[in-house]
């Protein structure tokens, strides 16, 4: 693993993804207005759509807290558009562990690179946690929000405390094959990187 400082750059890389996996997440958010079902397929949408950009930012990865730092963002970014702190923990730790994994291929591996993106979309999942642990509130500022009674019913059909390990899964699965897709997506830029 290097363990050689982070440089001005490597804050201004982490600084363009994370923004770009934002606007991502924004727009698969202003899909969720349709209906409750797409909030609960983002554990879909977001590592496949989002997997191109972070295939880029892998090959430029070379030091150890590049994805940790971008998880520290993602969570304010979270906090600050009204998603609360509740799943803070889960998207720090998942970034973590993400940085770990990859590292452990010195950044030059792909299957620890598609692995360590599998573990890193666990963030998506923090969006379900207000639904999952404050549920009585949180449904209540949707129908005093203007929701219809039917809106909220099939959210919280599809997501709760039953289903949320599934969500989880589905997050992994779905990063796992995202990586691949995207990191075929920008091939030349792998072989750039030199990794294999």
């Amino acid at each position: 693993m290097n363990n050689k400082k982070l440089q001005a750059k490597d804050f201004i890389t982490i600084g363009i993804f994370t923004a770009l996996l934002f606007v991502i997440e924004f727009a698969c958010g202003m899909l969720g207005f349709i209906h409750p079902y797409i909030v609960a397929s983002y554990v879909i949408l977001i590592p496949l759509l989002g997997a191109v950009p972070m295939m880029l930012f892998y090959t430029k990865i070379e030091k150890f807290g590049m994805i940790t730092i971008m998880s520290v963002l993602i969570a304010i970014i979270m906090f600050v558009t009204g998603m609360g702190y509740l799943g803070a923990p889960l998207i720090i730790i998942s970034g973590l562990v993400a940085d770990i994994i990859a590292g452990m291929g010195r950044y030059k591996k792909s299957k620890n690179i598609m692995f360590s993106y599998g573990v890193f979309c666990f963030w998506i999942c923090a969006n379900y946690f207000p639904v999952v642990v404050t549920a009585d509130s949180y449904r209540k500022n949707l129908l005093d929000g203007g929701y219809s009674k039917q809106y909220c019913d099939n959210l919280f059909r599809a997501i709760n405390s039953k289903t949320i390990s599934v969500l989880l899964a589905l997050c992994f699965v779905f990063g796992c094959i995202g990586a691949f897709v995207g990191r075929a997506a920008v091939k030349k830029h792998f072989e750039k990187a030199g990794i294999a």
